[in-house]
């Protein structure tokens, strides 16, 4: 009789997990995952900033008909975690604008894939985000048209290196400016634009377009001033950033996000008939191309209490070779403190394409150190800009502390000569570590005087 209790306790215990799944199977087929009530907002939230008409990624995915031909490449490539593409280690803070998938997230379009792909009843999506015109991330007061540059299609040894050029600004008075956006007409070929406001000089010459070509040697390696060891800063490097006007410095790499002021009640002060500084990268690509970039600003109507302030500093060059085959080459830091209390809220890792990883840390005055950006994994492809959730305070007397890794070996896919030295140079085969960062403070704090430069770390260009 106990063997015939056995038997029928399994047979029930059997026909509940049969019910079960069936009921699991039937409440699947009576709500499928569909594009419209379950996927669109995963992607307005998560993929739309870089999938849409004007910006960086290959394809649109603003609609069912975009979207449904990519069901299975975008399955396969969330469920890798290469989209979207964020790199900062969740243990070390929270960020603003964090795009990573949740695994629920990734869940959800992998069965909506697996499904078949439905769109769904179209009365469930939300409705579609109201993005700017014509590609801006920003919808600008203010539009400023940049220097024309005609990129040749084969240029001498397919090398274009850096060029820089002066325009006005077109403002005439002093003005508070609260985001800020750069915009390449061809992104195709757009490395970098950065740019920056400077004193107006007499007899300046506009829209002239000067090469900074570095002297290299037989091997194509610079040999300026600060590529090769013993080296000193240039003098280009020097002013960046560290100019009369300090935070009217930005840059367009690809990825990166608008600046936007005005969630933190901040904005840029430009002087009065101040000039633009370019400085541009373009790389070839076999069809030439003329790039007119442009420039976005959103305008305040009355003068800040809190100004938004950017620097690229970078570690030590003198000494700055990474060797053949170095796997995990660690790069001298770059140091600077703070001379007034401060709010840091950005940071972007820069560096080329042997970049393996780079660590923010706040140093305070009581020996304290937080690890407030670490991103394990550096992917030169995308040039991520990390907003802390909240600002971060630094009081007066901490010090910015980065470090940073680099791999030379045959293990990097990118890296384009193992087997050969690399020093600092400006184009992509060389290497650069640059961290980028954005701070805010009172508006009646000096930008000059902010920033201590400690070590021989320097204000740098970056890009």
């Amino acid at each position: 009789m106990l063997r015939y209790g056995w038997i029928v306790l399994l047979l029930i215990v059997v026909a509940v997990v049969t019910a079960a799944g069936t009921m699991k199977a039937q409440d699947a087929a009576a709500n499928p995952v569909t594009f419209a009530k379950d996927v669109l907002p995963i992607l307005q939230k998560n993929c739309q900033s870089c999938h849409r008409p004007g910006q960086i990624a290959p394809m649109s995915l603003l609609t069912y008909e975009q979207v449904r031909p990519w069901a299975r490449a975008i399955k396969a490539r969330v469920l890798t975690r290469e989209m979207p593409p964020w790199f900062a280690d969740p243990q070390h803070g929270t960020f603003a604008n964090d795009r990573s998938l949740k695994q629920t997230d990734i869940d959800t379009i992998a069965k909506w894939a697996d499904g078949g792909a439905p769109q769904g009843d179209p009365n469930e999506a939300p409705p579609p985000i109201e993005w700017a015109a014509d590609g801006w991330q920003i919808t600008p007061d203010v539009i400023v048209r940049g220097p024309e540059f005609r990129v040749p299609a084969r240029p001498p040894n397919n090398v274009i290196e850096w060029a820089t050029a002066l325009m006005p600004s077109g403002f005439t008075k002093d003005t508070w400016i609260t985001s800020l956006e750069i915009k390449p007409s061809d992104l195709t070929v757009t490395h970098h634009i950065c740019m920056t406001f400077v004193p107006h000089r007499a007899n300046a010459k506009y829209y002239v377009w000067n090469w900074n070509e570095s002297p290299r040697d037989e091997d194509g390696v610079a040999t300026d001033a600060g590529a090769t060891p013993g080296g000193a800063a240039t003098g280009t490097e020097q002013a960046v950033g560290a100019s009369g006007f300090g935070g009217g410095f930005a840059c367009y790499v690809p990825g990166v996000q608008a600046d936007d002021y005005r969630k933190f009640d901040a904005a840029k002060l430009i002087p009065a008939n101040s000039d633009i500084s370019f400085a541009v990268h373009y790389t070839p690509t076999g069809k030439e191309v003329v790039d007119r970039p442009l420039i976005g600003f959103t305008v305040a109507d009355k003068p800040a209490e809190k100004q938004w302030i950017s620097y690229a500093i970078s570690g030590a060059y003198s000494n700055f070779a990474i060797p053949p085959q170095e796997p995990n080459y660690k790069s001298p830091p770059a140091e600077a403190e703070f001379t007034a209390d401060v709010w840091l809220v950005q940071m972007m890792p820069h560096m080329h394409v042997r970049g393996k990883d780079m660590t923010y840390h706040l140093i305070y005055s009581d020996g304290r150190d937080e690890v407030v950006l670490n991103v394990p994994r550096y992917d030169f492809n995308w040039q991520i800009v990390y907003n802390p959730m909240k600002p971060i305070f630094a009081p007066k007397g901490t010090r910015l502390h980065v470090e940073a890794h680099f791999n030379n070996s045959s293990s990097n896919k990118y890296n384009p000569d193992p087997n050969r030295t690399v020093y600092r140079g400006r184009m992509t085969w060389e290497e650069m570590m640059s961290p980028f960062f954005s701070i805010i403070t009172d508006a009646k704090t000096d930008p000059k005087t902010i920033l201590k430069l400690r070590g021989q770390t320097r204000i740098d260009n970056g890009a």
